[in-house]
């Protein structure tokens, strides 16, 4: 594949990108909390492609970099949660800010402090809010994932193939996650052509499934299923929802990156329009989750409450404790659904 397969619209964008990507020495690279697969994956392809090209990269997270994720990471030093002295030096010291799959200052937390003095490159394909990022951006609502996005940024800085194992790691780790293995309706034929040609390069897809989905830790299995204990179904709506408990969390040693996919458990209920997972944070907030099965926007939910994400898989942080946040959120919930006119929840056929 060659520089010609780039879209149209981002090409422009992408070269604007790499001449001043080859401008900087110093960058640090950042993501949304509680980074998924494409933030996180993105983020690893990039800091590889530029510490090999002679940058010194420090990722810096509002919130620590995912252990599911963390054998995309060769060095581990250069990883830095926001706080950290490590971190208070390197953006400090850059002169370039890369924020991938979000564009939004709440969304990268305390680092949009830094944002305020540095050049700001943003790579998203997020549908954006009237508060963004200023900088240079390369966005597109209809690429699969930033992954895809990032793919382009170095098809136009014409990396020389095969690209770095790492490298094709993160991208294929981006792609394969935001597309739900290639389940979810972004899963377009430039996903599979871009992940085709990441194959080609020397990815190993039977691997990277064992990293990514094969080679879960006891405690998250104890966690979904304490989780499936507390799955509930509204008995008008086509709802399903699942709460976490913070205690059990806690006492399993669990972190946010362990809720990965216990959201999809509700929305595969036979009859779920909109499924949602409640959990309760360290500070007494609530983490939203919310996925459609395709009638609802649930970004225009999630934005209700702060947050946003895609059409049918977003997420927002509330103030206040779940019992309190709970009832707001499924009344919003319910309203969406009535507007969609799906007031009833279709009957499950017997087992």
């Amino acid at each position: 594949m060659t520089e010609s397969g780039i879209l149209p619209i981002r090409r422009a964008a992408a070269r604007r990108i790499v001449e001043r990507i080859d401008e900087a020495e110093r960058v640090v690279l950042t993501t949304h909390v509680n980074a998924d697969g494409d933030g996180a994956g993105s983020e690893a392809a990039v800091a590889h492609w530029l510490t090999a090209a002679g940058k010194i990269v420090t990722i810096v997270n509002p919130t620590p970099f995912p252990d599911m994720f963390q054998f995309l990471i060769e060095d581990p030093t250069i990883l830095a949660t926001v706080g950290s002295p490590a971190a208070d030096r390197a953006l400090a010291e850059a002169d370039l800010l890369i924020v991938l799959d979000t564009a939004e200052p709440a969304r990268i937390g305390k680092v949009a402090k830094a944002a305020a003095d540095k050049t700001v490159i943003v790579i998203d394909h997020h549908v954006h809010s009237d508060t963004m990022l200023n900088g240079l951006m390369l966005q597109d609502v209809t690429a699969c994932a930033t992954g895809e996005l990032v793919f382009d940024l170095l098809e136009a800085a014409e990396l020389p193939t095969p690209w770095p194992q790492a490298v094709l790691e993160g991208l294929y780790t981006a792609v394969v996650t935001d597309t739900g293995s290639f389940r979810f309706s972004n899963t377009t034929p430039r996903a599979h052509q871009v992940a085709g040609e990441l194959i080609a390069q020397g990815v190993d897809p039977e691997l990277m499934y064992r990293r990514i989905y094969a080679t879960v830790p006891l405690r998250r299995v104890e966690l979904l299923r304490n989780a499936l204990q507390h799955l509930e179904a509204d008995a008008e709506y086509p709802l399903t929802w699942i709460t976490v408990d913070r205690d059990i969390m806690k006492r399993l040693g669990t972190g946010s990156d362990d809720l990965e996919g216990i959201v999809d458990h509700a929305r595969s209920i036979e009859g779920t329009e909109l499924a949602i997972l409640f959990r309760e944070t360290a500070d007494g907030s609530t983490k939203i989750s919310l996925r459609s099965a395709g009638a609802v926007d649930v970004n225009a939910i999630a934005r209700e409450f702060g947050g946003g994400g895609h059409v049918k898989a977003a997420g927002a942080l509330l103030s206040g404790r779940v019992d309190v946040a709970r009832p707001r959120v499924l009344e919003a919930a319910r309203a969406a659904l009535r507007e969609a006119g799906l007031t009833f929840r279709a009957p499950i056929s017997p087992g």
